[in-house]
Formats: C-alpha cells, sequence, structure tokens
C-alpha cells in the first residue's frame, strides 16, 4: 500500500509531508512523492500518519484482566486495545502467589504461541510480588516477597521467556542483587517502593532501567529529600507516566515533561478491566475496585488503576499542555525502547513493522483507520 500527501509523524519526532509505502507486513519506503507501482493508493490530505500506539503496563480492559488467565479473556483484551490504535501490548500481573503466577504465565504463552489477531501481546509486565509492602498501593501485601532470581527464571520459563519488564523495590535486602541478574534478561524497573533517592540511584547503578507510574507508590520530591522522583530526574532512566487526570495533577505532567524532555517519558494506560465498561464494581488482584466517574479506587479510596487507554493518554497528555509531538513519543517509540523492542516497532521506520494509525483530528479524540502490520483493521 503507498500513503500519500500525508503529514507522517518521523522517526526523528516531527511530522514531514511524506508518502509511506508498505510491502506485507512492513514498512518499505519513506520519501517525497514516490511513484505509484500500481499497489492501493491511500490520499492523505488533511491527515496525519503516526506509528501505533504501545501500552507497556496495563492490566486489562473490556471486562478482563490478564490474571483471568483464559485465551477468550486475552482475546477480548487483545481486540479491545487494537481498536484504541494500541497495536503492541504488556499485559501486566498483579501481586500474587507464586503458584498462581506460574498458571497465569503459562496460559499467556500458550495464547501467545497461537495468537492470529488484535494487538500484539508480545510480553508481561511483572508487576509483584517483589514489591514494597509499606508502598503495595492497590496490591495484596500478604503475597508480597523479596526478589528471588530463580522463581524469576521459572515464572519466566512459563511464559515461554517473554517477561520484558519485571518492577522491583529496590531498599529490600537482596534486591540489588536481583536487579543486577535480571537487568540481563529484561528491563527492571524501580516500583511500589519506600524507598529513597539513594536506593533508586543504586538500583539504576544495578542495572534498573526504568520507573513504575512516576510520583504514584514512590517517595516524592522536595528540596531535601529528593526521594525517588528526584532520582529519576537525575538520572538517565525511563519512566511510566499516567495521564488519565486523578493520578496526577496536570500542572505535574506539564512540569514533568519539561524537566525531562521527550526521550524517557511513556504514557500509559495502567488500565483495570473496566476500562471501556460502565460506572461500577470489579476486580483487581482479589480485590474489590470500584469505577466511578472515570476515577477507579479501593474501599478505602486509594486509587486503583485507570480506565484509560494509549489514545485517551494521547488525547489528555494534549489537552493538558503537553506538545503534540512530545505526546505521541511517549506512547510509541519511548515505550518501545523501555522494552528493548524498538528496532521492531515505535517510528515510522524502513524495515519496522507497518503499525500506523490515520488521524484527522489534532486532538485524538477518534482514530480515522489503524493498521497493523500493514493490514487495515
Amino acid at each position: 500500500m503507498l500513503f500519500k500527501n500525508g503529514l507522517v509523524f518521523t522517526d526523528s519526532g516531527v511530522f514531514r509531508r511524506l508518502d509511506v509505502r508498505t510491502n506485507g507486513d512492513r514498512i518499505a519506503e519513506i520519501g517525497e512523492n514516490l511513484p505509484e507501482n500500481g499497489e492501493e493508493v491511500k490520499d492523505l490530505s488533511g491527515k496525519k500518519l503516526v506509528p501505533g500506539f504501545i501500552d507497556i503496563h496495563t492490566h486489562g480492559c473490556g471486562g478482563c484482566d490478564f490474571c483471568d488467565a483464559t485465551p477468550e479473556a486475552y482475546q477480548t483484551m487483545a481486540d479491545t486495545y487494537l481498536k484504541a490504535g494500541v497495536t503492541t501490548v504488556l499485559g501486566t500481573s498483579m501481586t500474587l502467589p507464586v503458584d498462581q503466577l506460574l498458571k497465569i504465565f503459562t496460559a499467556y504463552r500458550e495464547f501467545a504461541d497461537h495468537q492470529t489477531h488484535g494487538a500484539r501481546m508480545v510480553g508481561i509486565n511483572m508487576e509483584g510480588p517483589f514489591i514494597s509492602a509499606a508502598k503495595k498501593g492497590a496490591h495484596i501485601a500478604e503475597y508480597v516477597v523479596p526478589a528471588d532470581f530463580e522463581t524469576f527464571q521459572k515464572l519466566n520459563e512459563a511464559s515461554g521467556g517473554r517477561i520484558r519488564q519485571v518492577d522491583v523495590a529496590p531498599e529490600i535486602p537482596g534486591n540489588l542483587d536481583f536487579i543486577r541478574k535480571a537487568s540481563e534478561v529484561c528491563t527492571v524497573c524501580v516500583a511500589h517502593t519506600a524507598g529513597g533517592y539513594e536506593e533508586a540511584m543504586a538500583a539504576y547503578a544495578a542495572g534498573a532501567a526504568s520507573n513504575t507510574h512516576l510520583y504514584n507508590a514512590m517517595s516524592g520530591f522536595s528540596h531535601r529529600a529528593p526521594g525517588v522522583v528526584g532520582a529519576v530526574f537525575d538520572s538517565d532512566t525511563f519512566a511510566e507516566i499516567i495521564c488519565d487526570g486523578f493520578h496526577i495533577n496536570p500542572a505535574v505532567i506539564r512540569a514533568t515533561f519539561r524537566e525531562m524532555g521527550d526521550d524517557r517519558l511513556c504514557l500509559i494506560s495502567d488500565s483495570l478491566r473496566a476500562a471501556g465498561c460502565p460506572n461500577g464494581v470489579y476486580e483487581l488482584g482479589g480485590q474489590q475496585v470500584h469505577v466511578q466517574d472515570g476515577k477507579a479506587t479501593l474501599e478505602n479510596g486509594t486509587i486503583a488503576g485507570s480506565v484509560i487507554d494509549s489514545r485517551i493518554a494521547v488525547e489528555r497528555a494534549i489537552a493538558f499542555g503537553v506538545g503534540e509531538e512530545t505526546a505521541l513519543k511517549a506512547a510509541t517509540i519511548n515505550p518501545a525502547r523501555a522494552i528493548r523492542l524498538d528496532r521492531e516497532i515505535g517510528s515510522i521506520t524502513v524495515g519496522k513493522l507497518a503499525d500506523l494509525l490515520v488521524v484527522s483530528d489534532c486532538q485524538y479524540r477518534s482514530l480515522e483507520e489503524i493498521y497493523q502490520g500493514g493490514v487495515r483493521q
């Protein structure tokens, strides 16, 4: 297929008027005024072409959760994500007993080995049980355990080698050694931690390269105690950020993007099974979650994930004052880099998968067309 006359979000992070040719599931050619070669031609005059969104932290949507551990649940999730322009996903687990996680990861592997359609569920974001009970958020404290590399290896084997991100509280004795080992396998995130600046910097030195939902379930930033947030600012690590308007005040979102620039922040949904569903009571990791007017909370009022998707995250980031190009990088190439898949996905680049979104609404309230691997969905 040949996409002509559109504003293309290039891999340099800016829009340019270019043509894009696909061949099979890949991007084959990018340039000005490309000649037609007899293929289908899509005129994008007045429209934009952007990469498919990538969500590296999402528990569920469409009434289903990653921990449901059924092919029907995974397929429903994959189909729901794709309708929102999310072409690649990391299914995210909760803090649960290891035996239960083994069953979940095995069920995911069986689905992933044979998946044929829907958002590409390329791996697992293992959020727990190697976290701090003091900063558990919506996780269950009794299932929290110190990080153990042998346990991690068993879980990774059960997943078919698809754990792409693991969350760790670095202040717990022994967890730094785990970070050194696990960082050779996947991306390690500082997460759900009661530690401060020094503990976070030690984690980065040990190999941690990212941070889970910045500001949430971690020590904050002040002029005398910079905390984990200060360590993120003072490092070159990635950081996830939730732009639903509840987890972080829009003024803080704007300030964070100004501080960190456009190369390190990753827009995530941290979505629950309630995403795309009406108000009501839902389940997350064995606990009840109450959803009312877009806000999800536990019984005690703790915020418990979101009900947005990546398209909504981009829409709200732009509405909050983040530049369009910056928001797009945070939903595409940055998460691809964070999980070490940027050679395959994340930008409109020759040789990468042809995951493409046609946009005619500059506020990203809707998507006109969605292509995954060169095929219109």
